[in-house]
């Protein structure tokens, strides 16, 4: 996609963060696996999360997802980096080399909270992940945010 004074954006996955980014204490609200699925026609979704609630895999049971475990931002990065160009979103000291990498990244700042780090490696801030993915889901609205 082409923004208007910000550039092009070419990314054909998006990977998120599970606790603090798309759930809390490692639980997904149905609302946010919903919009998931709708993002899993434009993108391949990839969860990347070092499951610290034991959670992973019962959260996304069935849906068109790919979840991975990794134990640090380093490995975080590594994996994210294998799915070529990517759209990051994170809130996590864990997430910062991966947001920074990415070819757009989106930092939440939900109930659990977002370090300064996760937020400076970030070119949009949300309160919500569903406003991440309702970005995604309509161009227009990353254009509006975006634009030079």
């Amino acid at each position: 996609m082409e923004i208007p004074g910000y550039g092009e954006i070419e990314a054909e996955t998006v990977v998120f963060d599970l606790n603090g980014t798309l759930g809390v204490s490692g639980r997904v609200d149905e609302e946010v696996k919903h919009l998931l699925e709708r993002l899993s026609d434009r993108y391949t979704v990839v969860i990347l999360s070092a499951d610290t609630f034991g959670t992973l895999e019962e959260e996304f049971k069935g849906l068109p997802v790919r979840i991975e475990r990794v134990k640090d931002g380093s490995e975080k990065l590594e994996k994210a980096m294998a799915y070529g160009s990517y759209i990051a979103v994170g809130n996590g000291n864990n997430d910062v080399a991966m947001l920074e990498s990415a070819e757009l990244a989106f930092c939440v700042i939900g109930p659990e909270g977002a370090t300064v780090e996760a937020l400076l490696a970030s070119d949009i801030v949300v309160k919500d992940v569903k406003d991440a993915i309702a970005m995604l889901l309509d161009d227009r609205k990353l254009t509006a945010t975006l634009r030079g």
